[in-house]
């Protein structure tokens, strides 16, 4: 296989000579074929007759082949598309420019094509050694390493000091200076308040200039511009001093680009902002009309539902907004639409809240297939600790009527009952100090009496992004946490930075070592407001099969750490000591997954074409190993186009000074099977039978 790092250079001619040097057995057969029908059939008998005929190269190609000429539903756009890879391809061989002259065939759409029929003439694929997934995880260093905590140190007293200016002139509120105090006074209540979350909250940056000012002006003219246009426009700026410390704020230190892309909004979200839309279609709620999985919703803002066991709870309170804004954020069209937003004050509980938090606990009552609910937003610990516990005590008073009332039903007929609550939470990364001594206290409290009425999972469902999130506030957030005997698990949005070799697998890694566990390693959504930060799923599923793999246990340690997270009082040590004793990297317990433009999870798909931009057209099943909305028994296969092809990845992937010679593999990757749940993350069985009856359902 030719270098990457030679090829992705290489334009329309110099492609040409390649193509034909390599494999003059195809030019001949698109010179000697007359229609496109022709060459399919010529392309059938070549591949059928090539000695590598039963390879996965093989039935890619024929794919390829098969869906030439065909029209699909592509879902994030909701338009029709024709594929014509086949034709497209027959074209440029024939020497018609650029594919012919309705279409612009360009070099990404031959680079692909050239990797496949390599692929066919050399099957075999030469994965990474463990020792060399080892070393690209030891290029990513956490916010734990000496060094890394010494430049931070330096960060926060910078950013003190630009807080203690900004203080000087201010004369009401909770933190003002006291008069005639001196500087170093200054500085040591600033110091002190730091550890403060609403301080930080208070204190966020909530313009450009202020994120560059806390980045020491480090931010160019060209993305000064940019920020200012995004909030022009209405994206929200908001970003704790805390976070803004953990940058790189002389681009030279370390690389933060996992994060910094987090902060830094792209051109293309600036460009789309005020039209993006739900990427899942079941987030589109009409009154009184099923959403499109078919769930019956009391109202529009409050609950998000997909799947028969598990509903989403967006309260109405501060919990409708973030620590900070993710650039990747899933409810961006949220944020548009301000349905969530940053007026901190304002989203405070009115006394309606109360009467409709009544409202939704009789609505999840009243479901016969639900046990498990995701309190997030926004952010689950943005809500102050008086409308938590006021939540979790709806909650549990519901799961106990629902418990009571199966009394009365018979076997076969009883409703499910509470198994699982999730508080949805980035805060442990972008405002630890959050977890004060009342939040524990609560979550003591709930675990106590709810797990009497059947609750056996109880879980923080965080979202570290990068090492550099990995804290000392972080790791001593994360200990407490785990003190009350709930567990964290880690939800990882796999964007083009944090994709880099060994980057995801040095984390869960490191999250291990702290006691977190990691459930989804989430693709980006293939909208255009993600174009900078999509890498495409061909990369997830090399990641999954060259590093993760190396984290993979055997039936017997799966069951072994099943077992420690039901007895363990210390998952914190436990879970360390267990990665000693199996001699593991880290555990490979999260599953990498797409959230489909349809109905719920998957990365179960096959590659059926190419755009003319050589974007990967991809048909994706929905996820057969779990319970789901009989809808998708009605749906037909999910048709997507990436947003990026291949080629454009790696040469981006060049650009942040990654050698694309390592990800060479990737083009081999054209199909996808989801990944089964970790034993963890199941439910536990019930020692009933309940009804196969769908409440809060229409077809």
């Amino acid at each position: 296989m030719k270098k990457q790092t030679d090829i992705l250079v290489l334009n329309n001619q110099q492609l040409k000579r390649l193509f034909c040097g390599q494999f003059p057995e195809l030019v001949s057969l698109a010179m000697e074929s007359r229609t496109i029908e022709q060459f399919r059939e010529n392309l059938e008998r070549y591949i059928a007759e090539h000695p590598n005929h039963e390879t996965k190269a093989a039935f890619s190609l024929r794919r390829l082949i098969n869906n030439d000429g065909t029209y699909v539903h592509e879902l994030s756009t909701e338009k029709d598309l024709e594929i014509r890879t086949m034709t497209l391809l027959w074209k440029w061989l024939q020497d018609e420019p650029n594919g012919g002259p309705d279409v612009a065939i360009n070099t990404d759409f031959i680079l692909e094509l050239y990797h496949q029929f390599e692929l066919l003439e050399n099957p075999e694929v030469l994965k990474p050694s463990e020792t060399k997934v080892i070393n690209w995880m030891r290029k990513w260093k956490s916010g734990l390493s000496p060094r890394l905590v010494h430049i931070r140190e330096e960060n926060k007293e910078r950013i003190i000091r630009i807080l203690m200016a900004k203080i000087e002139n201010r004369h009401t509120g909770k933190y003002v200076f006291p008069d005639g105090i001196s500087y170093v006074a200054k500085f040591n209540m600033v110091d002190k308040w730091w550890d403060d979350f609403r301080f930080q909250l208070a204190m966020a940056a909530r313009k450009p200039s202020d994120i560059n000012l806390m980045l020491n002006n480090s931010l160019s003219e060209e993305t000064m511009s940019l920020l200012k246009e995004a909030r022009n426009k209405g994206i929200p700026t908001f970003a704790t001093p805390y976070y803004l410390s953990l940058l790189d704020a002389s681009n030279q230190a370390y690389n933060d680009l996992a994060i910094r892309n987090y902060v830094i909004y792209s051109r293309e979200l600036v460009n789309t902002f005020g039209s993006i839309v739900a990427w899942e279609r079941e987030d589109q709620v009409e009154p009184g009309t099923p959403n499109a999985a078919g769930w019956m919703l009391p109202n529009q803002n409050s609950i998000h539902r997909r799947y028969p066991d598990v509903a989403i709870l967006i309260p109405d309170s501060i919990g409708r907004a973030c620590g900070g804004l993710c650039a990747p954020c899933q409810r961006m069209y949220d944020f548009q639409n301000q349905h969530l937003n940053f007026e901190l004050e304002n989203l405070k509980p009115q006394v309606t809240w109360n009467k409709k938090l009544r409202k939704l606990m009789h609505y999840f009552e009243k479901d016969t297939q639900l046990r498990d609910i995701l309190i997030t937003g926004g952010d689950a610990l943005m809500s102050q600790n008086k409308t938590l516990r006021n939540m979790l005590d709806a909650v549990y008073k519901m799961a106990l009527r629902k418990k009571k009332a199966n009394k009365k039903r018979p076997d076969g007929k009883k409703y499910a009952e509470m198994q699982r609550i999730r508080l949805g939470s980035r805060l442990l990364a972008y405002l630890p100090m959050r977890v004060d001594d009342e939040l524990l206290g609560i979550l003591r409290e709930f675990r106590e009496k709810a797990s009497k009425i059947g609750f056996s999972q109880f879980i923080i469902q965080t979202h570290f992004e990068s090492l550099l999130e990995l804290t000392l506030e972080a790791k001593r957030a994360i200990k407490k946490i785990l003190s009350t005997g709930w567990i964290i698990t880690n939800q990882l949005v796999f964007t083009v930075a944090a994709s880099r070799r060994g980057h995801t697998a040095r984390l869960r890694r490191k999250l291990n070592k702290l006691g977190v566990v990691c459930y989804y390693t989430f693709t980006v959504k293939g909208f255009e407001e993600n174009y900078a930060l999509f890498a495409p799923n061909c990369r997830s599923i090399q990641e999954r099969e060259e590093e993760k793999v190396f984290g993979r246990l055997t039936p017997e340690q799966e069951e072994a750490l099943c077992n420690l997270f039901e007895k363990s009082g210390n998952i914190y040590k436990d879970l360390k000591d267990f990665l000693k004793e199996h001699n593991l990297p880290f555990l490979a317990t999260d599953r990498n997954m797409l959230n489909l433009p349809a109905i719920g999870k998957s990365m179960t798909f096959e590659m059926v074409g190419l755009t003319p931009q050589g974007k990967r057209i991809l048909s994706f099943d929905h996820d057969r190993t779990r319970m789901h909305s009989p809808v998708i028994d009605k749906m037909d296969d999910v048709y997507i186009v990436e947003n990026k092809s291949v080629a454009a990845y790696l040469r981006q992937l060049a650009e942040m000074g990654e050698n694309p010679n390592d990800y060479a593999t990737i083009w081999s990757y054209t199909t996808g099977e989801t990944e089964p749940c970790f034993a963890i993350f199941e439910y536990p069985c019930y020692d009933f039978n309940t009804t196969a009856e769908l409440t809060n359902f229409r077809m």
